[in-house]
C-alpha cells in the first residue's frame, strides 16, 4: 500500500517516541504473563475479517474516547497492533499521551502475524 507523505511523516515521528515489540516478543511476553492486553487497534471491518484469537478490538477511531473505561489501569501492559505497523504506532502514542506506561506497537502488525502462523479467528 502506498502512504501519503504526510501520514508517513507523522509515523515516523509517533515511532520515535514508542517501542515496537517482534511478533516473537509478543509471543513470548503473553506466554509468560495472561494479563497482558493484545489489542486490535484496526478497523471494524478488518477485525470482523480476522484477527488474532486473544485479541481485543478497540479501533483507532475510538480509541481515546473508550481506552480508560477498558482499562482505567494505566500501568496496564498493552501491545498494540495493526495491519503493518503504523496506525499501532499512532494509538501507542497516543495511549503514552493519555498516561499509559506499559504501551507497545507491533512492529510489522497483523501481516506479520500472519507469516509468523499467529492463530487467528474470524469476527466477534
Amino acid at each position: 500500500m502506498d502512504h501519503s507523505p504526510g501520514f508517513l511523516k507523522v509515523v515516523h515521528e509517533a515511532k520515535r517516541r514508542v517501542e515496537e515489540v517482534s511478533v516473537a516478543e509478543a509471543r513470548a511476553r503473553l506466554a509468560t504473563n495472561r494479563s497482558i492486553v493484545l489489542m486490535d487497534v484496526r478497523e471494524d471491518h478488518e477485525w470482523q475479517k480476522d484477527h488474532a484469537a486473544e485479541a481485543v478490538h478497540l479501533g483507532k477511531g475510538i480509541l481515546e474516547r473508550d481506552l480508560e473505561q477498558k482499562y482505567p489501569d494505566s500501568n496496564t501492559e498493552i501491545i498494540m497492533y495493526c495491519g503493518g505497523g503504523f496506525r499501532s504506532a499512532l494509538t501507542a502514542e497516543v495511549a503514552q499521551r493519555m498516561g499509559y506506561r506499559n504501551v507497545f506497537s507491533l512492529a510489522g502488525g497483523y501481516k506479520a502475524m500472519v507469516m509468523a502462523g499467529w492463530p487467528m479467528k474470524r469476527g466477534d
